[in-house]
């Protein structure tokens, strides 16, 4: 079974749950999380009885379902600025960090063996660079025999936070990416075939051959896709690993951001993985359905206890203990009850 399948069954799963009691859990959002809300929402539901039904729909239209409250909670890999918070009416906080990698199909190429750099990527997402044997690719992958076809570029169709972190990343990397491109959660994309969600990119990938993607790594791992390793802030060629990730989100101040607006693209480091990301959770300070949002609330606080483990075997990285205590306190101080 594939990872796009397994990711149906479980949100029929999560859904099906939902009638174990009165007031619903209901959110939406980003796909880049998904894998680990599905972990955790099967486990609660085991421990509780109590059931979560999560619509994996895009970091854009999450953010609109909650600005409608037609959701408990909203998800978002992009996060919202304090003064559209406030708006809103909305408090922000990070649920989980991850990283994206880029992703290809390329045949007798093994994961970790082609290298990008940042300018490189956003030179292939710009269209100028076309086929897989470029000079270009080729003065970073000496030893690698590339061949000689065009390459497909897929990319979101969604609006996105992947979409919104790739492509921080690219205008940070690429001066002309960001003065043609720039960023945003969607783009005007040079080039590309768009696909619908991690998912959907993730299963492009997979069916074509000479693809390029980007993704959140847990689907890259549990697709078998072949991921590039890249060369990042300082330089160094770094793989995705946790270790690349946690190095990167070690340079996040959470305390002093308005909104716990963090981005982690870019970092500096050696061992920095340079497209890591956190993905933040949505609600409104005064709630609809107060009883739905006492019970999203224990969800959250259940998930921070029990769900490090379970985030870490996904390659996600758990949120530090002491940002978890400041979310606490911007729970009890922020939505009333």
């Amino acid at each position: 079974m594939n990872f796009i399948t397994k990711t149906i069954v479980a949100a029929g799963l999560v859904a099906a749950s939902t009638s174990a009691f009165a007031a619903d859990i209901t959110g939406a959002g980003a796909t880049f999380p998904f894998p680990v809300y599905s972990k955790w929402a099967d486990a609660y539901k085991k421990e509780t009885g109590n059931g979560l039904n999560y619509q994996s729909i895009g970091s854009g239209a999450g953010i609109k379902q909650i600005q409608a409250k037609t959701v408990t909670f909203g998800a978002t890999d992009a996060p919202l600025k304090a003064e559209q918070l406030e708006k809103d009416g909305l408090i922000q906080w990070p649920m989980v960090m991850g990283a994206i990698v880029p992703v290809v199909n390329l045949e007798g190429i093994k994961p970790g063996e082609l290298v990008l750099s940042g300018e490189l990527l956003g030179d292939i997402y710009l269209g100028k660079v076309t086929k897989w044997n470029d000079p270009a690719i080729a003065k970073l992958n000496p030893k690698l025999t590339l061949p000689t076809d065009a390459i497909t570029v897929v990319r979101r169709s969604d609006g996105s936070g992947t979409t919104f972190n790739f492509t921080d990343y690219l205008s940070k990397a690429s001066p002309e990416w960001k003065a043609k491109v720039g960023q945003g959660t969607a783009v005007e994309w040079p080039t590309g075939v768009g696909a619908k969600g991690n998912e959907g990119v993730a299963g492009n990938v997979g069916q074509t051959k000479n693809s390029i993607g980007y993704v959140e790594y847990a689907y890259a791992k549990q697709n078998k896709l072949t991921y590039a390793a890249m060369i990042n802030k300082a330089g160094k060629t770094v793989q995705p690993t946790v270790a690349a990730f946690q190095a990167a989100a070690s340079n996040a101040d959470w305390a002093k951001a308005p909104g716990y607006y963090v981005i982690l693209t870019d970092q500096p480091g050696e061992a920095s993985w340079p497209i890591t990301a956190a993905t933040f959770i949505l609600m409104h300070k005064t709630p609809v359905d107060k009883a739905a949002s006492v019970e999203a609330i224990k969800f959250f606080k259940w998930s921070f206890e029990k769900g490090a483990k379970m985030a870490e075997e996904l390659d996600y990285i758990p949120m530090p203990e002491p940002v978890v205590k400041l979310i606490e306190k911007t729970w009890s101080a922020d939505i009333k009850s």
